[in-house]
């Protein structure tokens, strides 16, 4: 057996933007995410890490899920160097990157669950897990008689928590090494079960005399089943903006989840991101979900049937339409609290403190928590942990496998 080093370029000690190489002693590499740090201050255009090597070529680039603090940097990759991900999250990354910023001009090729696939010496198996992300993988890479594990981010208490679990079950003989995530260690952020979260908005759906206004991800699927479950539990309708609709019907073909047309689902269907979606040239988006459609106006009548997807982006048009929040309304958070201090969440904050409305903070994590990562951890027993996506990890933490802390750019031989 060669040694393999492993190089965490970005990630060792933050949360967000990775970006890892495994290199074999004959120079085959292999890259794990390139993804967009989380703290780059805005206006400003982050970059790849210095300590990786662009000048030579790699064998493949496996993008673990559709998070852009896993692929936000993909378009300053060499073009040469092959792209593989899951077919979801592919969509899903095109979608957001022609949506957000620049159109993704490169070929990705995409993986099924389970099924090894050669990028020579490397033997590779995505393995679908449970995120807030869909089509989110944890990624087993063989080579050289070595078997590295690597986490991606993952949960174990969200609607996929069979896969984690049966994982655990059954883990990887003989692990030499696990690059695992730590984004919840030294933390209280929720973690209860997706269903538990579930049955918390139904009680608030039922107690609440006039709309429930909710901020959510648009990409968090199993966050939106759950407000739709709760929508038709309580008689009320989930009223979701025109992206969440677009992201709603591009990923039927891959999961049994809520679409425009069916009972208790309406979009709604607002000048500003009508005439964004025009100038995309995706005009045909807002022509195919009129059908399905409601206008801000309607929100005003009959305020208990609806729960209301809430952005920053969509306030101004709700205002114009008379849709202003009042004391029989409630807003809801249903993200991490930290990006209420970020801009878009503080204006969010402002307009609906400017009306008077009560609030509530209904989350859980998309990440592990604490116990879950030692117990996630302690069954796949690998020879070594390799930290990353965490600001609280150290050296020799009760309950771990034996952990080598790395700095970024520093490569780690096993």
């Amino acid at each position: 057996m060669s040694d393999v080093r492993i190089t965490i370029h970005r990630s060792a000690s933050e949360i967000g933007g990775n970006c890892i190489e495994i290199t074999t002693e004959d120079g085959a590499r292999l890259i794990l995410d390139v993804g967009r740090p989380l703290d780059v201050p805005e206006g400003l255009e982050p970059h790849l890490p210095a300590s990786l090597d662009l000048s030579k070529p790699v064998e493949g680039v496996l993008l673990s899920h559709p998070h852009q603090d896993h692929y936000g940097l993909l378009q300053q990759l060499p073009a040469s160097w092959p792209v593989f991900s899951g077919e979801a999250a592919a969509k899903l990354i095109r979608l957001t990157s022609e949506i957000i910023h620049e159109p993704i001009t490169r070929t990705i090729s995409t993986w099924l669950s389970g099924s090894p696939f050669p990028a020579e010496p490397f033997r590779i198996t995505p393995l679908l897990t449970d995120h807030s992300a869909f089509d989110a993988y944890m990624i087993q890479i063989e080579v050289a008689g070595k078997k590295i594990l690597y986490s991606g981010d993952f949960r174990a208490h969200g609607r996929k928590k069979a896969l984690v679990e049966r994982l655990m079950v059954s883990p990887p003989e003989n692990l030499d090494a696990l690059i695992m995530e730590g984004t919840n260690l030294g933390s209280d952020k929720p973690c209860i079960s997706e269903s538990t979260l579930e049955e918390q908005f139904v009680d608030l759906f039922q107690k609440t005399t006039g709309r429930v206004f909710v901020a959510w991800s648009a990409q968090n699927i199993d966050r939106t089943v759950s407000l739709y479950r709760a929508c038709k539990k309580t008689g009320r309708t989930l009223v979701v903006d025109l992206y969440t609709a677009e992201v709603l019907e591009m990923l039927r073909e891959h999961a049994k989840i809520p679409q425009p047309g069916w009972p208790n689902l309406k979009v709604v269907i607002t000048s500003k991101l009508s005439d964004f979606y025009r100038r995309k040239g995706r005009g045909d988006v807002t022509q195919r979900m009129v059908a399905h459609g409601i206008s801000a106006q309607k929100l005003v009548e009959t305020p208990r049937r609806w729960v209301v997807m809430t952005r920053e982006s969509l306030l101004g048009d709700y205002e114009r339409k008379g849709v202003t929040p009042n004391a029989s309304d409630v807003w809801v958070w249903s993200m991490w609290r930290g990006y209420l201090k970020k801009t878009p969440g503080q204006e969010v904050k402002a307009w609906f403190d400017s009306f008077g409305a009560p609030y509530v903070h209904l989350h859980t994590s998309g990440h592990a928590s604490t116990a879950d990562l030692k117990e996630f951890a302690q069954k796949m027993n690998p020879k070594v942990l390799l930290p990353v996506h965490g600001t609280a990890w150290t050296h020799g933490m009760d309950g771990f496998p034996r952990i080598a802390k790395l700095e970024d750019g520093q490569a780690f031989s096993i």
